[in-house]
């Protein structure tokens, strides 16, 4: 197997989508890997070390997920017809948040950072409310760390609810777990609109990620807001929140399937690209929507078009244009890169950045024969197509099969940690539904 520590690898003649527009794509190509950063991209590459047959294949960066609460993944699927307000906020936000224990933090991360890397999603950002206590904190560390994805930890203030405690506890992580700038593992705050939280993130260095679904809070901060923050939702904005978040260089995050499912409101998607501010995908709480990136893709794809599609049978004159498939891959890659304040890092197979590479099976029989490889990958794919992965160079999944993972502990942790969960919040237990009352 290849992807060791250190190693070269050379991935030989597959389908290659760099998502860096000076590199352009390649309909067969061979990518370079040497230790941890990609060496080199083009055709008939030589060197010397692993080689792998990537033919059949579409070679592309690994996915980025920019906000997901990662904490609640023994949790996956529990709520499935619930309400944002009061189902989500009662039962999960409050109700379960307050029985975790240290220890169903790390099984929750754990569960989730895996399954993300199932999924060919490379780098996630945990908005990580669950910080109860300092142990709390660090079980969430330690469960990203254990997992090796690369991952942006946003230390938890509080829920996108009510509740809201200041940081102190940032300054302590930051020597603790995050003193250099170049590991697998980077800090943000996760946090909502209090001016102090955000002097304290500017403090440690931390870049500021927060919900905002339109409440009217965001403009008496106006003068704090940079390009080191990105906004979650949005689905509610008023014109002017929509200037400030353009003036000062911020990037957005929509969870597009959970906010019309759950009821935030209509997802920004066009008031982005009309605002040209760059924007990214999430999948928030696994809950009740599915940890894969295909399903966010063709979510946002869908519902762009059906709307300009709307605007032109109204005879509305200069409609927006429609997305292209090579968008929203975009979107879902270096877009959120950029969300996460790592595309100096990763989000596109330029030489020189991190080797967060995954391989998508192209034979497969949910895509075969090969026609568009951008269209095959929103259109046609799923996990099941998420061959290999690498992350950082090491690789995480090998034709088709998790790298370093003991799945079945983690499944009997995963229902254990379910089980006292479901105890403390007095919750019936049946998988026929019902765990919630009239859900």
């Amino acid at each position: 197997m290849a992807g060791g520590p250190g190693q070269r690898v050379l991935l030989k003649g597959g389908v290659v989508l760099t998502m860096d527009p000076g590199l352009g794509d390649f309909e067969k190509a061979d990518v370079l890997i040497e230790g941890s950063k990609i060496a080199a991209v083009g055709a008939s590459l030589t060197a010397s070390g692993a080689i792998v047959d990537a033919s059949n294949m579409i070679v592309m960066p690994g996915f980025v997920d920019t906000h997901r609460h990662i904490w609640q993944g023994q949790l996956r699927n529990i709520l499935p017809n619930g309400r944002l307000d009061p189902d989500y906020f009662r039962d999960v936000g409050a109700s379960a948040r307050n029985a975790y224990r240290p220890e169903d933090v790390y099984v929750g991360d754990s569960l989730s950072a895996w399954g993300a890397i199932n999924a060919g999603i490379t780098t996630l950002l945990d908005w990580s409310h669950i910080s109860n206590s300092p142990e709390h904190s660090d079980a969430a560390v330690q469960g990203l760390r254990d997992s090796g994805i690369r991952a942006v930890y946003g230390y938890g203030t509080g829920a996108a609810g009510p509740r809201n405690q200041y940081p102190n506890d940032i300054r302590r992580l930051r020597k603790q777990y995050f003193n250099t700038a170049d590991q697998l593992t980077t800090l943000a705050l996760a946090t909502a609109f209090d001016p102090k939280h955000w002097e304290v993130a500017r403090e440690v260095g931390a870049p500021i990620t927060l919900h905002d679904n339109g409440t009217g809070l965001l403009i008496p901060l106006a003068k704090l807001m940079g390009p080191d923050v990105t906004y979650i939702h949005c689905c509610n904005l008023s014109a002017e929140e929509w200037t400030l978040i353009k003036d000062s260089g911020g990037c957005l995050s929509l969870a597009t399937p959970i906010e019309m499912e759950m009821g935030h409101g209509v997802p920004p998607i066009q008031q982005a690209l009309d605002h040209k501010i760059p924007w990214s995908l999430s999948n928030d709480v696994e809950t009740e929507i599915p940890s894969d990136f295909f399903t966010q893709m063709r979510t946002n794809f869908f519902l762009q078009r059906m709307q300009i599609f709307a605007r032109e049978r109204a005879k509305e004159p200069n409609v927006p244009p429609l997305l292209t498939v090579k968008d929203i891959v975009h979107v879902a890659t270096i877009g959120g890169a950029r969300a996460n304040w790592l595309d100096k890092r990763t989000g596109s197979l330029t030489p020189g950045k991190e080797a967060d590479v995954i391989l998508l099976a192209a034979n497969a029989i949910n895509v075969m024969p090969l026609n568009h490889a951008y269209g095959a990958i929103v259109l046609g794919m799923d996990t099941s197509n998420v061959d290999t992965v690498f992350v950082g160079g090491r690789v995480k999944k090998w034709k088709g099969q998790l790298v370093g993972a003991n799945v079945d502990q983690l499944s009997t942790r995963a229902a254990q940690s379910r089980d006292y969960l479901l105890a403390q919040a007095k919750w019936p237990r049946t998988v026929l539904g019902g765990y919630l009352p009239g859900h």
